[in-house]
């Protein structure tokens, strides 16, 4: 059985499957720290939110990238991963702390894509700070 779990296909398809799981619930979280609905505004063509959530998105698979890469077992590379959404999620509060004039879920709610677009770089660039701490 042993020689079963140490395939490359079966660990790929481990890893995914996790990966897709915790994709899953992450994006729930964000969905519930955001004002907006984040698939009906997607549905409804809000630009910004497609933006923000493709960065989140993008931010999530970057730091399971880095902690599939640089962990042995799959617990270990999920609890890293977790770990890096933790991560990745207080930046997200700290950029709306840091702007005062504005709220960026207000503004990303009313389509302005330039706040999406800041927000879609910023969980992209963090997630690739995260993701070399992770190694």
């Amino acid at each position: 059985m042993k020689e079963f779990w140490e395939n490359e296909f079966i660990q790929t398809a481990a890893y995914y499957s996790v990966v897709i799981l915790c994709m899953i619930v992450f994006l729930a979280v964000f969905e519930l720290v955001t004002k907006y609905r984040n698939w009906d505004e997607i549905k409804s063509g809000n630009l910004a939110v497609a933006m923000a959530t493709g960065g989140k998105i993008f931010g999530i698979a970057n730091i399971f990238r880095h902690s599939i890469m640089h962990n042995d077992t799959l617990l270990t590379m999920i609890t890293w991963g977790v770990f890096g959404f933790f991560l990745l999620l207080i930046g997200y509060f700290i950029f709306e702390f840091l702007t005062p004039k504005f709220r960026i879920d207000e503004e990303i709610e009313n389509n302005n894509k330039a706040v999406g677009f800041i927000s879609m770089v910023l969980s992209i660039g963090l997630s690739y700070v995260i993701g070399a701490g992770l190694s």
